[in-house]
């Protein structure tokens, strides 16, 4: 999307037993109150030095329980095969090649091995790509760059200036984090530029206007962040000015989560507008458009959208609340509209075509365009297809559908600009991935590459099932098993979770569970919760803020529907999130421990009192509510886990783990919660890699360990009778 308000962050209904049904739960100590309370202030925590990132202190804190967790872990007689077989996997060049079409039509790939740990950024002809063995060239390599210049480089991406695309951006992090440096590339000599631009660390982004000019939006010293620590100031920066001579555009509020620009282009590359995003919050946001003469316009848009393409002039846009137009239209949330750009820039009052109206249980995924046409990824019940939208002289769309395989996952991958091809990817839990690349002219697709099953998934099947939440609202789950699975009770399974941003967990193939827990016999589960996307903007705000408990009360539900069917029992059900994620787990262990025997909560949000004020916690107010409204307090301390962590409850032993390079969510929020929890005489598993930020993805082996210590502790805690403590 070209624009989103929310950064990125910056994936059969059946009758339930009463006891599935009633929700009972273990007594819990009520939530804090202001007064008293642990940690319900700074002066009552006694674990405020653990957010001291590199404090002496905290460092050394981290590297005792390092030091003691791998221990266990690796120490275990199955942690070596299973660290074995995740290096596999992860350094495999048995994996689909991800294509990005250039605007001349050839193929450009970000590519990580064994042998290219940081990876490499190379190209191919479309022809040679679609060939078994692609004659790839190498445009820039990150091991070589990183070992070059002494630095711990991580590629973050790169942007081209259209059409040419030979002068591009690069962002480089140190570590991995979102900060980055940003350096300017010649794509056809291959070097960085002499004298070309350099931008000095920083949250934001940079994009080009023309060869000489840049919208950069960047930390240009104090009073110029946000309270989140994003850029609150645009600026026009030309070839040959320091950051101070650059034109202020634009300024936003302190209390915004972020300011940016971009240039909305036509297919041939021709800018049509210079657009400002100030990001309000995290879901509401205005769109500038910079004049000429260097004034801006806002444009009349709802708080609530995303501008998703421009496509045979018509400007897309999907709107995230219900709104009326300035012609008097009335739209609801979850709409894709259009307008003639031109048309709509002289006059807002233009009346806007509406392209698609999802369904109740339907969700659009993914929106891109090719040449001419619109091209969605639209989802109903969490299985999807593809259709292709083309408008007509009148501006009214037609539909189509690609043919694609049925009840899987897709997605839309990137577009040509000289055409109407697009890739597409198909897959599902156990459907290895493949990709397609699709004629939106003709509807036609074919398989362009294919992956071998990376696991046994013979006798495997996958069902979808309902749980019924606290409120009656029934939650769809798919359950990945074997199909002769005993309904005993006694299956090791691993529920999975997210619910929260919008963030859709769709069937997708991953080898990596596949191989270290369903093929020895596990039990794999994904809880489609309110808080998520899955069906569309309404299923999100479902459980926003103050209904923020609901989307817990939707996966303890899934939890207690796998034990009423005898999935599972408590002794073999096992959980796993991360980031918003470890919050849901967090939650999970702090409300309904009597479900479980083991959490896996990584780079865990867990300190809800004080999340707002730690790395880019304040950007994510408009999800969670603000700490600092005693109104919107009371809602979180409700289930808060790190200030309900409790003694005298039947916690399992967890395994918790994060990193130090991570800026986006805070690590101290998993420090503390093992500070805690090991205070309250609870066993607890704590790793955190130094390395390699919110994805803790600097390099392929530290995943390859991160993936073995989390199975391994699996394998103990729910493969084992009893548990290994």
């Amino acid at each position: 999307m070209i624009r989103t308000a929310a950064l990125a962050a910056l994936l059969a209904s059946t009758a339930l037993t009463s006891a599935a049904m009633a929700q009972t739960s273990v007594p819990a100590p009520a939530a804090a109150g202001s007064s008293g309370g642990f940690a319900t202030s700074d002066a009552a925590d006694p674990y405020l030095w653990l957010e001291e990132v590199d404090g002496e202190r905290a460092m050394a804190w981290v590297e005792e329980h390092n030091e003691k967790s791998l221990g266990v872990l690796r120490g275990d007689p199955r942690f070596e095969t299973l660290h074995q077989q995740a290096l596999e996997i992860v350094q495999s060049r048995d994996r689909i090649p991800s294509p990005g079409f250039n605007h001349d039509g050839t193929i450009d790939n970000f590519w990580q091995d064994a042998e290219h740990v940081r990876g490499i950024w190379r190209t191919t002809t479309l022809d040679s790509y679609r060939t078994e063995t692609p004659q790839w060239e190498t445009i820039l390599d990150f091991d070589a760059l990183s070992a070059a210049e002494g630095r711990n480089w991580v590629y973050k991406g790169a942007t081209c200036l259209p059409p040419e695309e030979t002068r591009c951006l690069i962002s480089l992090s140190d570590g991995g984090k979102d900060a980055v440096t940003v350096r300017e590339f010649d794509r056809a000599t291959r070097t960085f530029v002499a004298d070309g631009f350099i931008l000095p660390e920083s949250k934001g982004g940079a994009s080009w206007v023309d060869e000489s000019t840049l919208l950069i939006s960047r930390d240009f010293g104090p009073g110029t962040l946000t309270s989140s620590g994003y850029p609150m100031i645009l600026k026009v920066l030309k070839r040959g000015q320091t950051m101070d001579q650059a034109q202020t555009v634009f300024t936003g509020q302190p209390t915004d989560v972020s300011v940016s620009g971009y240039t909305l282009r036509d297919a041939d590359g021709v800018v049509q507008a210079t657009l400002i995003n100030r990001g309000i919050n995290f879901y509401e946001g205005e769109t500038h458009r910079l004049n000429a003469d260097g004034t801006t316009t806002k444009l009349e848009l709802p708080a609530k959208s995303n501008i998703n393409a421009l496509v045979r002039g018509q400007l897309v846009v999907t709107t995230d609340q219900d709104w009326t137009a300035p012609s008097g239209q009335e739209f609801r949330t979850g709409d894709v509209i259009a307008w003639d750009l031109n048309r709509w820039l002289a006059d807002p009052a233009t009346p806007a075509q509406l392209v698609i109206r999802p369904g109740e249980r339907e969700a659009i995924e993914g929106i891109t365009a090719t040449r001419n046409k619109l091209v969605v990824a639209l989802y109903e019940n969490v299985r999807g297809g593809v259709y292709v939208y083309e408008p007509n002289p009148a501006g009214e769309w037609s539909r189509t559908r690609l043919d694609l395989p049925q009840n899987v996952s897709v997605g839309v991958g990137s577009a040509s600009e000289r055409d109407d091809q697009v890739f597409v990817s198909v897959s599902g839990y156990l459907n290895p991935s493949s990709l397609y690349l699709a004629d939106a002219a003709t509807g036609a697709a074919a398989v362009t590459k294919s992956l071998p099953a990376k696991f046994d998934a013979t006798g495997m099947t996958v069902d979808q099932f309902e749980a019924r939440s606290a409120d009656g609202t029934m939650i769809p789950y798919f359950v990945v098993h074997r199909g002769d699975m005993a309904m005993d009770g006694a299956n090791p399974t691993l529920l999975y979770g997210y619910g929260g941003f919008q963030n859709s967990l769709l069937p997708g193939y991953s080898a990596t569970v596949g191989k270290l827990w369903l093929e020895r016999g596990g039990v794999y589960v994904i809880a489609n919760t309110r808080g998520g996307g899955e069906f569309g903007p309404r299923w999100h705000q479902a459980a926003l803020q103050e209904n923020r408990q609901r989307s817990h009360e939707d996966y303890q539900a899934v939890a207690l529907d796998l034990i009423a069917r005898g999935v599972t029992s408590q002794p073999r059900l096992g959980i796993m999130g991360g980031s918003q994620g470890g919050l849901f787990m967090g939650a999970m262990l702090t409300q309904r421990p009597d479900l479980i025997n083991a959490a896996v909560i990584q780079v865990p949000l867990f300190d809800m009192l004080r999340f707002h004020k730690l790395l880019a916690g304040a950007s994510w107010i408009a999800e969670y509510g603000n700490p600092d409204i005693p109104e919107e307090r009371a809602w979180i301390e409700q289930y808060s886990p790190y200030q309900r962590l409790a003694a005298g409850q039947p916690y399992p032993e967890v395994f918790i783990h994060t990193s130090t390079k991570d800026d986006r969510v805070h690590p101290g929020h998993a420090r503390k919660a093992a500070a805690r929890l090991e205070e309250l005489g609870y066993p607890v598993l704590f790793y955190e890699n130094t390395d390699g930020g919110h994805a803790a993805g600097a390099n392929l082996r530290e995943t390859a360990r991160r993936l073995a210590l989390e199975y391994t502790y699996l394998s103990r805690r729910l493969m084992d009778q009893p548990a290994q403590q």
